[in-house]
Order: structure tokens, then sequence, then C-alpha cells
């Protein structure tokens, strides 16, 4: 199995709506354009910040359609999936597969909390169900409750062999750099999930980082990726110090309307998004985001 595109910077791109809360097609093919063409190395569908949990399947499967016809190659495409129930994950994961997805990554189920025999049999299950692509395990404890535990995700690497990787939000360097070492032999893919941190993931041996900031900045968090593979760590580290601030001012917004009101800043169409959330309003919260991209050098 090919996993030689596993790696750079992935955009969990955002999912851009009109007033009825539809795929914004021409939209949202912009978007796919912009990422593309300043220099990301992959598209997430439906990640967090794509708002994955908001869509029905149908409209899900038709912005998938959408992102992998105007992606047409030039990347690849990551479809995620962050059901609670197996057996809509494998509904779903094979119908990523049918419409164009290069890999499937697979966030562990909210509300509930597994065991690991429970964990482990959901991931494998899911993996078995698209035996001939590539698997990434998402591993969010900040917003699913509990983390993935070394040992279940060492045991998924060793025993499936369609699950090549995983995308590390929990923040814990300590743990990034244990997945990708105790999983050398298999060639196990590990990418930060952090934006702030991908400089440090990337020093401990991710492939690359699954970042939000490729939306509405692409340039910076491609240039922390681009001088760290050319070895010009100083110069990858600036750049990581330049995006810090902007993605740590996100905080004051709720999630994850934060990328959406950077991108409008920007002049990029994202759109509003889906309800409850709301863009934000309040003046302080968007004059910090003023200041923060101003200082970057953003606007």
């Amino acid at each position: 199995m090919n996993t030689d595109f596993i790696k750079g910077v992935v955009v969990p791109i955002i999912t851009v709506i009109d007033g009825e809360e539809r795929i914004d097609e021409a939209g949202m093919r912009k978007q796919v354009d912009y990422v593309i063409e300043n220099g990301m190395h992959g598209i997430l569908a439906f990640g967090s910040n794509g708002e994955f949990y908001e869509l029905e399947e149908d409209e899900m499967e038709r912005g998938l359609r959408i992102m992998a016809e105007q992606a047409a190659g030039r990347v690849p495409v990551y479809f995620g999936i962050g059901a609670i129930n197996t057996r809509k994950c494998v509904r779903l994961a094979q119908m990523a597969v049918r419409n164009g997805a290069a890999c499937v990554s697979v966030l562990q189920p909210m509300f509930l909390k597994p065991t690991y025999e429970e964990l482990y049999r959901h991931f494998r299950t899911i993996a078995e169900a698209v035996p001939e692509t590539p698997v990434l395990l998402y591993n969010n404890p900040g917003r699913v409750g509990y983390g993935l535990s070394i040992e279940l995700v060492t045991a998924l690497a060793h025993d499936v062999p369609n699950i090549v990787g995983m995308k590390d939000t929990s923040g814990d360097i300590t743990l990034t750099e244990e997945c990708v070492r105790r999983n050398r032999d298999v060639s196990f893919k590990v990418f930060g999930g952090k934006d702030t941190l991908l400089y440090a993931s990337l020093c401990v041996g991710a492939v690359g980082g699954v970042c939000t900031a490729g939306n509405f900045m692409p340039e910076l968090i491609g240039a922390v990726y681009e001088r760290f593979i050319q070895g010009d760590l100083k110069g990858s580290l600036e750049a990581q110090f330049r995006l810090n601030p902007v993605r740590l001012a996100m905080d004051k917004a709720s999630f994850p309307v934060a990328a959406k009101d950077m991108a409008a800043l920007r002049g990029i169409p994202a759109g509003s998004p889906y309800l409850p959330s709301l863009p934000t309003v309040k003046a302080e919260t968007l004059e910090l985001f003023r200041s923060v991209m101003r200082d970057a050098g953003l606007l």
C-alpha cells in the first residue's frame, strides 16, 4: 500500500455554506483552489474545523464529490469520520472511498468512554471495511473527553495493515514522540494536530501536521514545514513564532467559528458557521484578531 503521500501540511478545510446551510459549491471550489494554490499538501474534508458534526450523510457525500473533483489529483483528499456508531463509521468510510478519498481519518467516539477492547474492535472493524485504503487514527482528547493510549495505537499499528498513521491533537509532545518511536518498524506516520506545535512535532519525527491555519494563512503554516524539511530550522521556528499569536487568539472565539472569522478578515469568502454557532461580533475580539494578524504580516 502506497503511503508516500501522507506528509506535509494537510488542511482541515472549512465547509463553505449558503444561507440555507447547504454547501456552497462555488465557494467550496474556491476554497479548495485557494489552499492548493498556496502550497498546502492535502485537504481533509469534514475535520473538526470542517464542522463534520453538522452535516447529514447525503450532504457530506455531495461535499466530498465537489472537493475531490476540484482538487483533481493535485493533492490527496482525506476524509474525516467522527460518528459514534461503528456501523455508521463503516458506511462513511466506504462512501468516502467510492467518492475519491485517498485516505480516511477516524476520530474516537464522542460522548462514550469505550474500553480498550471496544476501541480496538471499533477502529479495526472500520479499517477492515476499506482494506485497500490507508486509515489514520485521530486522537482528540480535548473534544472527546478521553485520549487514545499509546498501547492501543501501537497494537492497531502492528495488527491492522491499513492503519498506517494518526493525527495526534493531544498537545502532548511526549505522546506524539512515543507514537513515532514505538511504531517505526511499521513505518507508522504521525501528523501533529496542533498548529502551534507543528515545529515541535516535526522535531520528534512527525511527517507533517493537520493544521487549521492552512485555511487562511497557508503561507505561514507552510513556511514552518517547508523550511524545516529544507534544513532551515531557525527559519522554521521563526515562522512558528509568527504564527502562534494568531492561532492562540482564535481561542477567544467559540469553537469553531474563528477560522471563518479570520478568513473573512483576509478577504476569503468562507461564509458563516452552522447554527447554533454564529460569526464573532464582539468588537474587542475582532480587533484582537486584526491586531495579531497585522503583526504576523497577514493584513
